[in-house]
């Protein structure tokens, strides 16, 4: 039986290459996709999301356009990383396919809820700053409750990236981050983080791209490719991460990757550190009797380590049978 998923994205390069493996992989039933403003602007995410869905031929899946801006900060963007189109600057046509007319948060809630009254819990995977997921804790409290699971892309125990300390998506919009935690606590949603200490392990090869492109001209083959070329030359290496992909593969193949059960935080307000996630790897009890600020609440699986190569072939193995 497939699992019922929404994926909240700021597609992006990684975001593209995790639309890929769940829009096509038969174990993932992907009932929506939610967008918001992060690697590159809100009109741009949404058009990318829209044309990887259309080349993996599920213009069925509604796509909703959520909020632009953080709840808190200016935004900023990762074109640097992404292209100036942010999904690599491969020339696509534009998508001839439209989003829903409702907004993120809605079309969020209302999938929630019909999966739940369906008694198919609905897994949210944010791969984006958690802005739409904290608007849905703070105006559907109920609908966010009825959630079954959240495994995000963001934050890291030793790893960061945006700054010295902080993940680029928990950066973004930590205020988001932190509110979604805390919510997740009060209503027992079970929550996964795959931050960066997993995030750059599973990866293509040039060759590898070189054998994709070869399968067709204008499909997902020749899209993973192009995306996975594009990532290799930014970064000059040989090879790329799928990134956010592994957030979904992870649900396909769970042994795959190896978690732990610690408290985590969002730093707020430190000069140097805001947007870092605070993960408590402690093992004494007796360290938390002299530390004022006691345990964190929201109890969190997170991603320590990774088959990276395992990961890899799993996405690189559906592509290649979807332009079969």
């Amino acid at each position: 039986m497939s699992l019922p998923v929404l994926l909240d994205v700021d597609t992006g390069v990684d975001d593209a290459c995790a639309l890929l493996l769940a829009a096509l992989h038969p174990g993932i039933d992907l009932r929506a996709v939610t967008c918001v403003g992060g690697n590159a602007p809100l009109p741009d995410v949404v058009r990318n999301t829209l044309t990887v869905l259309e080349v993996c031929g599920r213009a069925d899946v509604p796509v909703g356009a959520g909020a632009s801006h953080p709840l808190l900060e200016r935004p900023v963007d990762a074109r640097h990383v992404h292209g100036d189109d942010g999904m690599a600057d491969l020339g696509w046509a534009p998508p001839t396919s439209k989003p829903d007319q409702r907004h993120a948060v809605d079309l969020l809630r209302q999938t929630v809820d019909e999966a739940h009254a369906h008694g198919t819990p609905l897994t949210v995977v944010p791969l984006a700053p958690m802005t739409n997921i904290a608007l849905l804790a703070r105006m559907y409290p109920e609908s966010f409750a009825r959630i079954g699971r959240i495994v995000f892309m963001g934050g890291g125990a030793m790893v960061s990236n945006a700054t010295a300390a902080a993940e680029f998506n928990v950066f973004h919009d930590p205020e988001a981050t932190a509110v979604v935690l805390d919510a997740s606590a009060d209503h027992g949603v079970p929550v996964t983080m795959y931050g960066l200490d997993v995030f750059y392990e599973p990866r293509i090869t040039l060759s590898q791209c070189d054998e994709l492109a070869a399968l067709d001209e204008r499909g997902p083959a020749a899209l993973a490719a192009g995306l996975m070329r594009f990532m290799s030359h930014r970064f000059e290496s040989d090879s790329a991460t799928i990134g956010d992909a592994g957030a979904v593969a992870i649900l396909l193949d769970p042994d795959a990757v190896q978690t732990q059960r610690l408290p985590v935080r969002v730093e707020l307000s430190g000069t140097w550190t805001r947007g870092r996630t605070i993960v408590d790897t402690r093992d004494w009890s007796g360290d938390m009797d002299h530390d004022p600020h006691g345990l964190a609440e929201a109890q969190v699986d997170v991603a320590l380590e990774i088959d990276g190569p395992r990961v890899a072939a799993l996405w690189l193995d559906t592509v290649t049978k979807a332009a079969g």
